[in-house]
Protein backbone atom coordinates (compact mmCIF):
# COMPACT_ATOMS: atom_id res chain seq x y z
CA UNK A 1 0.00 0.00 0.00
CA UNK A 2 1.13 3.77 -1.13
CA UNK A 3 1.35 6.19 1.94
CA UNK A 4 -0.22 9.26 1.00
CA UNK A 5 2.09 12.08 2.87
CA UNK A 6 1.02 15.36 3.23
CA UNK A 7 3.66 17.65 1.34
CA UNK A 8 5.62 19.91 4.06
CA UNK A 9 4.30 23.31 2.70
CA UNK A 10 0.73 22.40 3.23
CA UNK A 11 1.57 21.27 6.56
CA UNK A 12 3.72 24.57 7.28
CA UNK A 13 0.77 26.81 6.23
CA UNK A 14 -2.02 24.60 7.83
CA UNK A 15 -4.40 27.37 9.06
CA UNK A 16 -5.78 26.90 12.13
CA UNK A 17 -9.05 28.43 13.68
CA UNK A 18 -8.29 31.13 16.24
CA UNK A 19 -8.06 30.94 19.94
CA UNK A 20 -10.91 33.00 21.94
CA UNK A 21 -8.30 34.74 23.75
CA UNK A 22 -6.60 35.61 20.52
CA UNK A 23 -10.26 37.05 19.06
CA UNK A 24 -10.77 39.57 21.83
CA UNK A 25 -6.73 40.72 21.70
CA UNK A 26 -8.21 41.53 18.34
CA UNK A 27 -11.17 43.46 18.92
CA UNK A 28 -9.53 45.23 21.81
CA UNK A 29 -6.59 46.46 19.53
CA UNK A 30 -8.90 47.52 17.16
CA UNK A 31 -10.94 49.16 19.99
CA UNK A 32 -8.03 50.75 21.32
CA UNK A 33 -6.83 51.86 18.12
CA UNK A 34 -10.03 53.67 16.93
CA UNK A 35 -10.00 55.82 20.72
CA UNK A 36 -6.58 56.44 19.68
CA UNK A 37 -7.81 58.06 16.50
CA UNK A 38 -10.37 60.66 18.27
CA UNK A 39 -8.21 61.35 21.23
CA UNK A 40 -5.83 62.46 19.21
CA UNK A 41 -7.53 63.86 16.30
CA UNK A 42 -6.39 61.58 13.88
CA UNK A 43 -9.50 60.87 12.59
CA UNK A 44 -8.45 63.02 9.02
CA UNK A 45 -5.72 60.37 8.69
CA UNK A 46 -7.44 57.59 9.35
CA UNK A 47 -10.66 58.68 6.61
CA UNK A 48 -8.14 59.68 4.24
CA UNK A 49 -5.84 56.33 4.48
CA UNK A 50 -9.35 54.51 3.70
CA UNK A 51 -10.02 56.64 1.20
CA UNK A 52 -6.91 56.47 -0.95
CA UNK A 53 -7.12 52.41 -0.21
CA UNK A 54 -10.53 52.30 -1.63
CA UNK A 55 -9.56 54.79 -4.21
CA UNK A 56 -6.47 52.94 -5.53
CA UNK A 57 -8.33 49.44 -5.57
CA UNK A 58 -11.47 50.55 -7.69
CA UNK A 59 -9.67 52.80 -10.45
CA UNK A 60 -6.72 50.33 -10.70
CA UNK A 61 -9.40 47.61 -11.07
CA UNK A 62 -11.13 49.85 -13.92
CA UNK A 63 -7.95 50.36 -15.27
CA UNK A 64 -7.05 46.81 -15.31
CA UNK A 65 -10.63 45.70 -16.94
CA UNK A 66 -9.34 48.79 -19.86
CA UNK A 67 -6.11 47.10 -20.50
CA UNK A 68 -7.14 43.55 -20.40
CA UNK A 69 -9.49 44.45 -23.15
CA UNK A 70 -6.86 45.91 -25.12
CA UNK A 71 -3.65 44.02 -26.93
CA UNK A 72 -0.80 44.81 -24.53
CA UNK A 73 -1.92 43.14 -21.38
CA UNK A 74 -1.25 45.82 -18.34
CA UNK A 75 -0.66 43.50 -14.70
CA UNK A 76 -2.75 44.04 -12.03
CA UNK A 77 -0.21 45.30 -10.00
CA UNK A 78 1.22 48.20 -12.46
CA UNK A 79 -2.79 49.38 -12.60
CA UNK A 80 -2.26 49.63 -8.89
CA UNK A 81 0.99 51.35 -8.84
CA UNK A 82 0.00 54.16 -11.59
CA UNK A 83 -3.40 54.63 -9.45
CA UNK A 84 -1.72 55.01 -6.42
CA UNK A 85 1.11 57.57 -7.80
CA UNK A 86 -1.67 59.84 -9.65
CA UNK A 87 -3.66 59.95 -6.43
CA UNK A 88 -0.81 60.62 -4.35
CA UNK A 89 0.22 64.05 -6.42
CA UNK A 90 -3.06 65.37 -6.99
CA UNK A 91 -3.25 66.63 -3.73
CA UNK A 92 0.26 68.40 -4.21
CA UNK A 93 -0.64 69.46 -7.86
CA UNK A 94 -3.72 71.44 -6.43
CA UNK A 95 -1.65 72.93 -3.74
CA UNK A 96 0.54 74.27 -6.04
CA UNK A 97 -1.59 76.03 -8.35
CA UNK A 98 -3.80 77.10 -5.64
CA UNK A 99 -0.51 78.47 -4.11
CA UNK A 100 0.23 80.59 -7.88
CA UNK A 101 -3.30 81.72 -7.91
CA UNK A 102 -3.70 83.47 -4.36
CA UNK A 103 0.07 84.72 -4.32
CA UNK A 104 -1.25 88.01 -5.59
CA UNK A 105 -4.18 88.03 -2.67
CA UNK A 106 -1.68 87.63 -0.34
CA UNK A 107 0.95 90.57 -1.64
CA UNK A 108 -2.74 92.49 -1.59
CA UNK A 109 -3.56 91.50 1.85
CA UNK A 110 -2.91 94.80 4.19
CA UNK A 111 -4.74 96.83 1.49
CA UNK A 112 -7.72 94.46 2.02
CA UNK A 113 -7.10 94.17 5.60
CA UNK A 114 -7.73 98.80 5.77
CA UNK A 115 -10.44 98.30 3.19
CA UNK A 116 -12.47 95.83 5.87
CA UNK A 117 -11.55 97.92 9.09
CA UNK A 118 -13.00 100.87 6.67
CA UNK A 119 -16.06 98.94 5.72
CA UNK A 120 -16.64 97.95 8.86
CA UNK A 121 -16.23 101.16 10.51
CA UNK A 122 -18.71 102.86 7.92
CA UNK A 123 -21.12 99.89 8.90
CA UNK A 124 -21.04 100.31 12.61
CA UNK A 125 -21.61 104.19 11.89
CA UNK A 126 -24.58 103.35 10.22
CA UNK A 127 -25.92 101.08 12.60
CA UNK A 128 -25.62 103.96 15.06
CA UNK A 129 -27.41 106.82 13.53
CA UNK A 130 -30.97 103.64 13.47
CA UNK A 131 -30.53 103.08 16.97
CA UNK A 132 -32.08 104.50 19.91
CA UNK A 133 -29.82 107.44 21.39
CA UNK A 134 -29.64 105.14 24.41
CA UNK A 135 -28.24 101.85 22.72
CA UNK A 136 -25.91 103.90 19.82
CA UNK A 137 -24.06 105.75 22.49
CA UNK A 138 -23.01 102.50 23.69
CA UNK A 139 -21.26 101.91 20.36
CA UNK A 140 -17.74 103.36 19.89
CA UNK A 141 -18.02 106.96 18.19
CA UNK A 142 -16.02 107.81 14.75
CA UNK A 143 -14.15 106.08 12.22
CA UNK A 144 -10.82 106.03 14.10
CA UNK A 145 -12.27 105.12 17.39
CA UNK A 146 -14.45 101.95 15.59
CA UNK A 147 -11.18 100.75 13.84
CA UNK A 148 -8.97 101.01 16.85
CA UNK A 149 -11.33 98.99 18.46
CA UNK A 150 -11.84 96.09 15.77
CA UNK A 151 -7.46 96.06 15.90
CA UNK A 152 -7.79 95.81 19.24
CA UNK A 153 -10.28 93.09 18.80
CA UNK A 154 -8.68 91.04 16.56
CA UNK A 155 -4.63 91.40 18.39
CA UNK A 156 -6.56 90.15 21.65
CA UNK A 157 -7.82 87.21 19.26
CA UNK A 158 -3.96 86.48 17.57
CA UNK A 159 -3.27 83.35 19.80
CA UNK A 160 -6.61 81.57 19.22
CA UNK A 161 -5.96 82.66 15.62
CA UNK A 162 -2.75 81.32 15.71
CA UNK A 163 -3.61 77.82 17.23
CA UNK A 164 -6.83 77.28 14.90
CA UNK A 165 -4.42 77.67 12.10
CA UNK A 166 -1.55 75.32 13.35
CA UNK A 167 -4.77 72.86 14.08
CA UNK A 168 -5.75 73.05 10.61
CA UNK A 169 -2.13 72.62 9.16
CA UNK A 170 -1.86 69.56 11.37
CA UNK A 171 -4.98 68.23 10.15
CA UNK A 172 -4.16 68.89 6.50
CA UNK A 173 -0.17 66.75 7.34
CA UNK A 174 -2.12 64.08 8.98
CA UNK A 175 -4.59 63.66 6.20
CA UNK A 176 -2.17 63.87 3.59
CA UNK A 177 0.29 61.15 5.40
CA UNK A 178 -2.95 59.32 6.11
CA UNK A 179 -3.48 59.08 2.10
CA UNK A 180 -0.12 57.74 1.60
CA UNK A 181 -0.61 55.15 4.20
CA UNK A 182 -3.50 53.75 2.25
CA UNK A 183 -2.48 54.28 -1.01
CA UNK A 184 0.71 52.51 0.13
CA UNK A 185 -1.59 48.91 2.03
CA UNK A 186 -3.33 48.82 -1.57
CA UNK A 187 -0.20 48.46 -3.84
CA UNK A 188 1.73 45.75 -1.60
CA UNK A 189 0.85 42.23 -2.65
CA UNK A 190 -1.79 40.49 -1.62
CA UNK A 191 -0.58 37.87 1.26
CA UNK A 192 -2.85 35.80 2.91
CA UNK A 193 -2.38 35.93 6.63
CA UNK A 194 -1.05 32.85 8.43
CA UNK A 195 -0.73 33.54 12.25
CA UNK A 196 -3.70 34.22 14.26
CA UNK A 197 -3.66 37.18 15.04
CA UNK A 198 -3.10 38.65 11.64
CA UNK A 199 -5.87 37.05 10.59
CA UNK A 200 -8.00 38.16 13.15
CA UNK A 201 -6.61 41.52 12.32
CA UNK A 202 -7.43 41.52 8.73
CA UNK A 203 -10.85 40.63 9.69
CA UNK A 204 -11.18 43.87 11.64
CA UNK A 205 -9.58 45.81 8.92
CA UNK A 206 -11.94 44.57 6.36
CA UNK A 207 -14.85 44.90 8.26
CA UNK A 208 -13.95 48.56 8.81
CA UNK A 209 -13.20 49.05 5.35
CA UNK A 210 -16.85 47.42 4.31
CA UNK A 211 -18.38 49.98 6.21
CA UNK A 212 -16.43 52.81 4.96
CA UNK A 213 -16.81 51.89 0.95
CA UNK A 214 -20.95 51.69 2.21
CA UNK A 215 -20.68 55.51 4.22
CA UNK A 216 -18.73 57.02 1.42
CA UNK A 217 -21.65 55.80 -1.36
CA UNK A 218 -23.61 56.99 1.05
CA UNK A 219 -22.68 60.82 1.34
CA UNK A 220 -22.12 60.86 -2.60
CA UNK A 221 -25.99 60.57 -2.89
CA UNK A 222 -26.38 63.36 0.63
CA UNK A 223 -24.23 65.81 -1.33
CA UNK A 224 -25.56 65.40 -4.97
CA UNK A 225 -29.03 66.41 -2.88
CA UNK A 226 -28.00 69.11 -1.07
CA UNK A 227 -25.72 70.55 -4.49
CA UNK A 228 -28.87 70.30 -5.91
CA UNK A 229 -31.17 72.33 -3.10
CA UNK A 230 -28.40 74.77 -3.36
CA UNK A 231 -28.00 75.28 -7.02
CA UNK A 232 -32.00 75.44 -7.18
CA UNK A 233 -31.53 78.30 -4.25
CA UNK A 234 -28.70 80.26 -6.27
CA UNK A 235 -29.74 80.45 -9.46
CA UNK A 236 -33.57 79.95 -9.06
CA UNK A 237 -34.85 81.41 -5.75
CA UNK A 238 -32.75 84.20 -4.93
CA UNK A 239 -32.94 85.85 -8.96
CA UNK A 240 -36.44 86.00 -8.26
CA UNK A 241 -36.01 88.42 -5.39
CA UNK A 242 -33.29 90.17 -7.51
CA UNK A 243 -30.07 89.27 -5.12
CA UNK A 244 -28.36 87.27 -7.17
CA UNK A 245 -24.77 85.89 -6.07
CA UNK A 246 -21.66 86.11 -7.81
CA UNK A 247 -19.44 83.26 -8.57
CA UNK A 248 -22.31 80.83 -8.77
CA UNK A 249 -21.03 78.25 -10.82
CA UNK A 250 -17.96 77.84 -8.75
CA UNK A 251 -20.32 77.76 -5.14
CA UNK A 252 -22.01 75.36 -6.65
CA UNK A 253 -19.21 72.85 -7.23
CA UNK A 254 -17.64 74.17 -3.83
CA UNK A 255 -21.09 72.91 -2.18
CA UNK A 256 -20.73 69.10 -3.89
CA UNK A 257 -16.88 68.92 -3.20
CA UNK A 258 -17.29 69.71 0.18
CA UNK A 259 -20.53 67.73 0.45
CA UNK A 260 -18.52 64.64 0.48
CA UNK A 261 -17.48 65.44 3.68
CA UNK A 262 -19.66 64.66 6.62
CA UNK A 263 -20.80 67.61 8.36
CA UNK A 264 -17.97 69.23 8.62
CA UNK A 265 -18.57 70.31 4.69
CA UNK A 266 -21.68 71.39 4.83
CA UNK A 267 -20.56 73.90 7.35
CA UNK A 268 -18.04 75.39 5.07
CA UNK A 269 -20.54 75.52 2.37
CA UNK A 270 -22.51 77.99 4.97
CA UNK A 271 -19.55 80.01 5.58
CA UNK A 272 -18.40 81.02 2.23
CA UNK A 273 -22.33 81.08 0.91
CA UNK A 274 -23.36 83.22 3.77
CA UNK A 275 -19.96 85.50 3.05
CA UNK A 276 -20.41 85.88 -0.36
CA UNK A 277 -24.19 86.46 0.57
CA UNK A 278 -22.83 89.38 2.73
CA UNK A 279 -20.78 91.04 -0.13
CA UNK A 280 -24.16 91.27 -2.13
CA UNK A 281 -26.21 92.87 0.31
CA UNK A 282 -27.56 91.81 4.23
CA UNK A 283 -30.64 90.58 2.72
CA UNK A 284 -28.63 88.30 0.67
CA UNK A 285 -26.63 87.06 3.35
CA UNK A 286 -29.90 86.92 5.96
CA UNK A 287 -31.46 84.85 3.02
CA UNK A 288 -28.36 82.63 2.70
CA UNK A 289 -27.95 81.91 6.30
CA UNK A 290 -32.07 80.91 7.01
CA UNK A 291 -31.69 78.58 3.83
CA UNK A 292 -28.37 77.09 4.85
CA UNK A 293 -29.74 76.76 8.24
CA UNK A 294 -32.31 74.70 7.28
CA UNK A 295 -30.13 72.60 4.92
CA UNK A 296 -27.91 71.89 7.85
CA UNK A 297 -30.66 70.66 10.49
CA UNK A 298 -32.13 68.79 7.57
CA UNK A 299 -29.08 66.71 6.72
CA UNK A 300 -29.22 65.38 10.61
CA UNK A 301 -32.44 63.68 9.13
CA UNK A 302 -31.27 62.79 5.76
CA UNK A 303 -27.95 61.49 6.42
CA UNK A 304 -29.08 59.16 9.07
CA UNK A 305 -31.91 58.14 6.76
CA UNK A 306 -29.24 57.47 3.56
CA UNK A 307 -26.94 56.27 6.03
CA UNK A 308 -29.15 53.63 7.41
CA UNK A 309 -30.66 52.36 4.45
CA UNK A 310 -27.20 51.19 3.16
CA UNK A 311 -25.93 50.10 6.54
CA UNK A 312 -29.28 48.67 7.71
CA UNK A 313 -29.42 50.89 10.74
CA UNK A 314 -32.59 52.33 11.97
CA UNK A 315 -32.59 56.33 11.59
CA UNK A 316 -33.14 56.92 15.52
CA UNK A 317 -30.19 54.55 16.11
CA UNK A 318 -27.79 56.77 14.07
CA UNK A 319 -29.67 59.99 15.12
CA UNK A 320 -28.79 59.36 18.70
CA UNK A 321 -25.20 58.03 18.34
CA UNK A 322 -23.93 61.13 16.30
CA UNK A 323 -25.48 63.48 19.10
CA UNK A 324 -23.94 61.50 21.67
CA UNK A 325 -20.42 61.04 19.82
CA UNK A 326 -20.98 64.93 18.90
CA UNK A 327 -21.53 65.81 22.95
CA UNK A 328 -18.48 63.53 23.60
CA UNK A 329 -15.70 64.31 20.50
CA UNK A 330 -17.31 67.14 19.54
CA UNK A 331 -17.55 68.04 15.66
CA UNK A 332 -14.85 65.00 15.16
CA UNK A 333 -16.97 62.92 16.86
CA UNK A 334 -20.34 63.73 14.68
CA UNK A 335 -18.11 62.88 11.86
CA UNK A 336 -16.60 59.79 12.57
CA UNK A 337 -19.95 58.47 14.14
CA UNK A 338 -21.39 56.86 11.11
CA UNK A 339 -18.43 55.22 10.46
CA UNK A 340 -17.84 54.10 13.55
CA UNK A 341 -21.45 52.40 14.60
CA UNK A 342 -21.39 51.17 11.04
CA UNK A 343 -18.57 49.37 11.77
CA UNK A 344 -19.62 48.09 15.38
CA UNK A 345 -22.91 46.71 13.77
CA UNK A 346 -21.00 44.61 10.75
CA UNK A 347 -18.85 43.28 13.75
CA UNK A 348 -22.15 42.46 15.85
CA UNK A 349 -23.49 40.59 12.62
CA UNK A 350 -20.37 38.92 11.91
CA UNK A 351 -20.52 37.56 15.47
CA UNK A 352 -24.19 36.87 15.16
CA UNK A 353 -25.33 38.88 17.89
CA UNK A 354 -27.77 40.93 16.23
Amino acid sequence: MVQQHMPPAVVRHAVTPPSRVVVIASYVLMVFTLLLVMVQGLLPGLLCACLGFLLTRKLSSLLDRLDRRAPAVVPRRWAQIVTATAIGLAPLLLLTSALSHTRGYVMEAPQQYRELLNYLAHTVLELQQKLPPDLGGMLPQGTEDIQRTIASYLATKAGALASTGKAWLAGLLHAYVGLLIGLLAAVRPRLEPVAPLTRCLSQRVRLLGEAFGQIVAAQFWIALFNTTLTAIFLLLILPLWNMSLPYTPALIGLTFVAGLIPIVGNLFCNLVLTLVGLSVSPAAAAACLGFLILIHKAEYVINAKVVGQRTHMAVWELLTVMFIAESVFGPAGLVAAPLMYAYAKKELEAARLV
